[in-house]
């Protein structure tokens, strides 16, 4: 066996977990996408109060659900209601 033969079996070996590793890595994302988008419907089926505890409004659903379907649209939400404490303690702090 050369070195030429033995870099190239070398090499066929070790992309074979690299790409099982991608497959993994993509299926797993896309149960966690599909799982956080039923949780994501569920809030739609809360009242307006109770979206108001957790710091969202209905029109932050309106605006989450508009990310493209392999998105997760909690993302978008935590950001919304995170700009939205920021934005209330910055106004908070300029009153005191």
């Amino acid at each position: 066996m050369t070195t030429i033969d033995f870099a190239t079996e070398t090499s066929r070996i070790t992309s074979r977990p690299a790409v099982a590793t991608r497959v993994a890595n993509a299926l797993l994302n896309a149960y966690q996408a599909w799982k956080n988008r039923r949780a994501f419907y569920r809030l739609g089926e809360m009242s307006d109060a109770e979206l108001a505890d957790i710091g969202l409004t209905r029109a932050d659903l309106h605006v989450a659900i508009d990310v493209p379907f392999g998105a997760d649209p909690t993302v978008k939400l935590r950001a919304i209601a995170s700009d939205r404490a920021d934005t209330i303690e910055n106004l908070a702090r300029q009153v005191a």
